[in-house]
């Protein structure tokens, strides 16, 4: 079957389903997935891109049936007109990076359909964005349905509860009325205001890596009442870059994804791919190919 377009028309929801999720229902003739999350895309960290790249340009024959991507596969995004190639200026290189980046995904898309979920980085990421980049959205949390198996898909950063200073700006930025008034603002205003924010957050991260239990995780009890009400056993995220797997008693686990960094020492690069056989972690292959 030659695949054509940025989202498999045989992948459905169920809106008829018990969870107050809706069901997210895998082809039959699906065999497996891809999941990843936190590559936090940007100009100045080429390293990553170029992994990123390669695992999309990978033949057809050895994909997975679907990737999805579960948040912050940018750095940030302040608006779908940084693909506008109308908009570009001298000393915006970045904005050549975006298309790049676009370029790439919508290129895999052709044949193997992305499903996109926005993570806290990348929230503003709009429907002209996802077609020029070739992706589907997905609500955060979704249900996917493989193999008979139930996983719950999100972000991850909404569970976080202890991270009360996120939750708040969490809550405005999510705001259409705030939405639409950032938006407003003049493209490179907003890039300025992005490269602020993310001044401050990574003066915070600064500050407490000198101690990982200062770092919020997700609440568990929330993680086993969202597991609870989509009626199902495996929750899959991203957000807090702790890749494992842990075992919640009851039949029920979480799965964290990891974050990607191929400028590291030792380089970063992991994505879960689910089969018939289940979840399985793998990292990506620093040679040539993947």
């Amino acid at each position: 079957m030659n695949y054509k377009g940025g989202a498999s028309p045989l992948f459905y929801m169920d809106p008829t389903a018990s969870s107050p999720v809706a069901d997210l229902h895998a082809p039959a003739h699906w065999r497996c997935v891809d999941l990843i999350s936190d590559l936090h895309l940007q100009a100045s960290e080429a390293a990553t891109f170029e992994g990123f790249r390669a695992y999309l340009n990978r033949p057809v024959a050895e994909r997975a049936d679907a990737l999805f991507i579960l948040g912050d596969l940018f750095e940030v995004w302040v608006g779908d007109d940084l693909l506008d190639p109308t908009v570009e200026q001298p000393g915006h290189g970045d904005r050549a990076f975006w298309r790049l980046c676009a370029h790439a995904l919508l290129a895999h898309s052709e044949h193997t359909p992305i499903y996109f979920m926005h993570g806290n980085r990348d929230f503003l990421l709009g429907p002209a964005a996802l077609a020029r980049c070739g992706m589907q959205g997905l609500s955060d949390p979704a249900v996917l349905v493989l193999h008979g198996q139930r996983y719950l898909l999100s972000h991850g950063d909404a569970l976080c509860l202890a991270d009360t200073d996120y939750m708040r700006f969490r809550a405005l930025v999510r705001e259409p009325g705030w939405q639409a008034s950032f938006l407003a603002r003049p493209l490179a205003e907003r890039e300025a205001m992005a490269r602020e924010m993310r001044r401050q957050s990574e003066a915070r991260k600064a500050s407490s890596a000198h101690d990982p239990d200062l770092w919020a995780d997700a609440d568990l009890a929330a993680v086993r009442e969202a597991l609870q009400l989509s009626g199902c056993s495996t929750l899959i995220h991203g957000h807090t870059h702790r890749p494992a797997d842990h075992d919640l008693g009851g039949g029920l686990r979480r799965l964290v994804l990891s974050d990607w960094d191929l400028g590291a020492h030792p380089p970063r690069a992991q994505l879960l791919h689910i089969g018939a056989d289940g979840a399985q972690r793998r990292a990506l292959a620093m040679t040539a190919g993947i």
